[in-house]
């Protein structure tokens, strides 16, 4: 299937009580594994960059060209969205330009009035080029390419006039945070998710920092009108993890990889990227989304 844009399957996963993955990518191989998941569990996917990760790789539209040669030259056919993660103004102007086929503007770091001036712009630029967008109100807690947000609910006044804009899905901030949670998070903030639903009927919600959250917890906001989860440290753990092991056991069996060239980095690294496939499917279990392509 073609590139497409998200507002289509993420808005079928709010009507219908479901999420769909929004996983980051970190260069080619982590985006074979997350198309690799997403094709045999038969469900939509967004492909994402960060925009640190997106400079890692050599910019926007390399993304967009590698993530596209991807899906032609692996057969994939289920819908996968390009998105753009946690992007400021300029790097939103950028990935509309370059082709992106979704990507979120993150104006939350912003007073409310600039967000929303300048979430319209985007919105409507975007809108024109048919891609997707995803907004954000209320920062996200943790850290994100070096960005720390303390995190905070997100008024719901602030809400009600970012969807009035036209946004296809929203992130709001119900206690979540980026990155690993410390043993003393409180959980999610369900009650203000219910609150938002109620203000947003029909809207699709976003719940960014899904990595570490328990299955329970996510599994109640999916039935409170989130459709989209976010994960990226998840796969990070899972990759590094995962790597950990086989360089112990490479060590270990020194001679004997190195006999079968085992140091070739393809070989090598097959480890981690499996991780990565097998904990994207996992998510996408949870998540409610297998085989709803």
């Amino acid at each position: 299937m073609a590139i497409v844009s998200a507002e289509k399957f993420v808005q079928a996963a709010r009507d219908n009580g479901y999420a769909i993955g929004g996983f980051n990518t970190n260069n080619l191989e982590w985006t074979q594994a997350i198309l690799r998941a997403a094709e045999a569990k038969k469900t939509p996917v967004l492909i994402q960059t960060s925009m640190g990760a997106a400079k890692y790789m050599g910019g926007y539209k390399l993304c967009k060209v590698m993530i596209e040669a991807l899906v032609d030259s692996m057969g994939i056919t289920v819908p996968v969205a390009i998105h753009l993660d946690h992007g400021n103004f300029d790097a939103a102007m950028e990935c509309i330009e370059v082709g992106y086929s979704s990507l979120m503007f993150d104006g939350s770091a912003l007073d409310i009035e600039e967000n929303l001036e300048k979430a319209a712009i985007v919105i409507e630029k975007a809108h024109a080029a048919g891609i997707s967008v995803e907004c954000e109100v209320g920062t996200i807690g943790g850290e994100e390419d070096g960005i720390v947000g303390d995190g905070e609910l997100a008024p719901i006044e602030d809400a009600k006039r970012m969807a009035a804009l036209g946004v296809d899905f929203l992130a709001a901030g119900i206690g979540n945070i980026h990155g690993p949670y410390p043993e003393n998070w409180k959980g999610l903030h369900l009650d203000h998710l219910e609150k938002l639903t109620t203000a947003l009927p029909g809207v699709p919600l976003v719940l960014h920092g899904g990595s570490g959250i328990p299955d329970d917890q996510i599994k109640a906001a999916i039935k409170l009108g989130v459709a989209k989860v976010n994960v990226n440290t998840e796969c990070q753990l899972a990759f590094c993890a995962a790597m950990r092991d086989h360089v112990a056991e490479f060590n270990a069996n020194e001679a004997e990889y190195m006999k079968k060239k085992l140091f070739d980095p393809r070989k090598f690294l097959k480890a981690g990227f499996d991780a990565i496939t097998e904990s994207v499917e996992e998510r996408i279990e949870v998540f409610g989304s297998t085989n709803k392509a």
